[in-house]
């Protein structure tokens, strides 16, 4: 089974949460309607502004895991590579 990687904010240049998820278009669906009680919950992360897939949901589980610890300007740099307005991608995934 694959995996995505993905990071949600409340706006550009704002709090970013680093996850992963079998199941993409529906754990953005939880964060933008606040229907999981913690972080992303308390500090209105419902913008889903970047996005990755893998084959294995090992893979992604291990890449969160080193996204996570990069700095702060890494992972900023990686959402502008992608996604230079920050776009909040939900409807691009779940449009069909």
């Amino acid at each position: 089974m694959g995996g995505w990687v993905y990071i949600v904010t409340n706006r550009p240049n704002g709090t970013l949460y680093v996850g992963v998820t079998g199941d993409l278009l529906r754990r953005s669906f939880e964060h933008r309607e606040g229907l999981v009680d913690g972080f992303t919950k308390r500090y209105g992360l419902k913008r889903l502004v970047w996005y990755e897939a893998h084959d294995e949901i090992a893979l992604a589980i291990q890449r969160e895991k080193n996204i996570k610890h990069w700095p702060r300007a890494w992972k900023m740099r990686l959402i502008h590579a992608a996604n230079p307005t920050w776009a909040d991608l939900y409807d691009a995934i779940s449009s069909p």
